[in-house]
């Protein structure tokens, strides 16, 4: 399978994951509604966020142009990195596919919601993280894919 094809792939199904759980969490739910799912460890929880992680920025007034701004930056920053990568670089590939599903995802809530919507609830005891989606979670797993790539890269005999 070529690289784009690939991406493409990875892309289309992230964001319909990201997209369908948004979808179903806010036709189902009401705001703030908490759901155990794993009792002492994870709920499902409807929250809204108008920030970035941990709400940050979510009080600013020029959150969302800012927001946009990034995230184009980010989409363009990540189809040059993909046009660089080689072919045997499968991993890369599929993380960079990863990392742009997840900015796609929340830039789409943005742009019709004005913010994102959350309901991924990890805790224990009373220590919650800040709750995440599906995208949160591409963009994450993206991240750590590039950084074990680049790291195994730096370790790959020159020339090979």
């Amino acid at each position: 399978m070529g690289r784009w094809k690939l991406f493409g792939s990875i892309v289309g199904l992230g964001l319909a994951a990201d997209q369908a759980s948004k979808l179903y969490i806010d036709n189902t739910m009401t705001l703030y509604r908490s759901i155990p799912v794993l009792d002492g460890l994870f709920n499902i929880t409807y929250l809204r966020n108008k920030g970035a992680a941990f709400s940050f920025l979510s009080d600013a007034a020029w959150r969302i142009p800012f927001f946009l701004v990034v995230t184009l930056v980010a989409i363009v920053a990540i189809l040059v990195a993909l046009r660089r990568v080689r072919d045997d670089q499968r991993l890369a590939q599929v993380a960079l596919a990863m990392v742009f599903a997840g900015a796609v995802g929340n830039l789409i809530d943005r742009v019709r919601l004005g913010e994102v919507i959350d309901f991924l609830d990890v805790y224990w005891k009373n220590y919650h993280w800040p709750a995440f989606n599906v995208a949160d979670s591409l963009i994450c797993v993206g991240v750590a894919l590039v950084a074990f790539d680049m790291l195994r890269e730096e370790r790959r005999p020159a020339g090979r």
